[in-house]
């Protein structure tokens, strides 16, 4: 019962986020685009490889911590050998 609640909640959020309007996530600004627009191609294109140039660190740490969290996923879990010895069976 508490798994099935919870995972039409999931999707129920899920379709919440996929519905949202495109000016909810800022790239309405009618001040911003009206700027880029008028600026010329080297601005624009400025523009772009700013994005990608901010978008990268938070990539790397992201990705990094990932990889991170899957190597020492074991660290820290009882091994079976232990397990083992420990209940005299």
């Amino acid at each position: 019962m508490m798994t099935s609640t919870r995972g039409v909640w999931i999707v129920i959020a899920m379709l919440f986020a996929l519905l949202l309007p495109a000016v909810a996530f800022g790239q309405g600004c009618a001040l911003c685009y009206t700027q880029a627009a008028n600026s010329g191609a080297r601005l624009i294109q400025a523009l772009r490889n700013g994005i990608v140039i901010l978008i990268l660190p938070p990539v790397s740490i992201c990705v990094g911590a990932i990889a991170l969290a899957y190597r020492r996923r074991d660290q820290f879990s009882p091994s079976d050998t232990t397990m083992e010895g420990s209940s005299g069976w």
